[in-house]
């Protein structure tokens, strides 16, 4: 059983479906919900992977607080109790980093299951976490 779970979250159905997952099958795991402000393609963050300063006038550190509160909210509402952290970067390289970085035993991501052309066009940062993690995962959908 993992000890420590990484379930990113962005506010989507998925998201929330992956968080209830990993509550309700690893309940005594320690669970941190993510929440990852992806960097512009201007940013060296969005290059390198690496965290970087989040301004506090951001608009998007409203929204980033909003999803991060509701995952806390989620939680409770299910008897849990959570981390949560908010990074900013791309997401798919900073899920992975933190996954090994920080000793995550598994990563519970959920995936929209597109297939096909939606997929090569939209791309799929579940499909490139699990590409790239050397942490097991587990995608909901």
């Amino acid at each position: 059983m993992p000890e420590r779970i990484l379930v990113p979250v962005n506010g989507s159905n998925r998201s929330d479906d992956a968080l209830e997952y990993a509550i309700d099958t690893f309940p005594e795991a320690s669970i941190t919900a993510l929440h990852v402000l992806e960097s512009g393609r201007g940013d060296i963050g969005a290059f390198s992977g690496m965290t970087g300063d989040i301004p506090d006038d951001e608009p998007a550190l409203e929204r980033s607080e909003e999803i991060l509160e509701s995952a806390r909210e989620f939680a409770a509402d299910h008897g849990a109790e959570i981390e949560t952290e908010r990074r900013r970067g791309r997401p798919d390289r900073l899920i992975v980093k933190l996954a090994e970085s920080d000793d995550y035993d598994m990563v519970v991501i959920g995936s929209h299951g597109r297939d096909g052309v939606a997929r090569v066009l939209l791309g799929s940062v579940a499909e490139k976490v699990v590409r790239r993690s050397s942490v097991p995962v587990l995608v909901v959908r």
